[in-house]
């Protein structure tokens, strides 16, 4: 009966949260049904918001979409999504990024890292996603040789060779319900994808 309850408080949570969603300050709020999608990202070039290194994307689309999309950038920095996004949180497995660029456009910075990281980088990603509650850190096949991890808000994206350096610090707290976003100050927990270890 308890589990019953959980499953529909949850589902009523991500009812509500998909409404939210349903007007998304002009894309369309159709729902693409082909089999793949190919997300339309650019590369505009630095920033220049006051981090070294943080590069602009222009996102062509934020709808919600029940397919695959193929992004041109990975880890993706926004596009096309699915419905649902991820629990926010640390996960030692992969997420479907469809789900964490959903995520992304509530405002959640991603932190996708090397699946080879030592135990204290690790450890480090995993302090910084509870002292903050709209980070999601999953590791992350495709980075290229070197890094470390990569930063992604909704536009914005900072890759960088190591946990320790302080650029890191400064894209979360800069990116975090960034007004880039298209729906910032949404949640992102209380949906029935992904189980974060904490």
């Amino acid at each position: 009966m308890r589990a019953a309850r959980s499953l529909s408080v949850a589902l009523a949570v991500v009812a509500l949260g998909l409404a939210a969603c349903g007007d998304d300050g002009g894309s369309d709020p159709e729902v693409a049904t082909d089999r793949t999608l190919e997300a339309d990202i650019a590369l505009v070039g630095d920033a220049d918001e006051g981090i070294d290194g943080v590069q602009a994307f222009r996102i062509g689309s934020n709808e919600h979409v029940n397919v695959d999309v193929i992004y041109p950038i990975n880890p993706a920095p926004g596009g096309p999504h699915h419905q649902v996004w991820a629990n926010c949180g640390f996960y030692d497995t992969p997420i479907a990024e469809e789900h964490v660029v959903h995520d992304l456009e509530h405002g959640a910075v991603w932190l996708a890292y090397a699946p080879d990281l030592s135990e204290d980088d690790v450890a480090a990603i995993r302090a910084l996603v509870r002292a903050q509650p709209k980070l999601i850190a999953t590791p992350f096949d495709g980075l290229a040789a070197g890094e470390a991890v990569v930063a992604s808000a909704w536009a914005r994206q900072l890759r960088l060779d190591s946990v320790a350096d302080p650029r890191l610090v400064q894209f979360i707290d800069r990116y975090v319900d960034s007004r880039l976003a298209p729906e910032p100050g949404v949640t992102c927990t209380g949906t029935p994808v992904g189980d974060p270890l904490d």
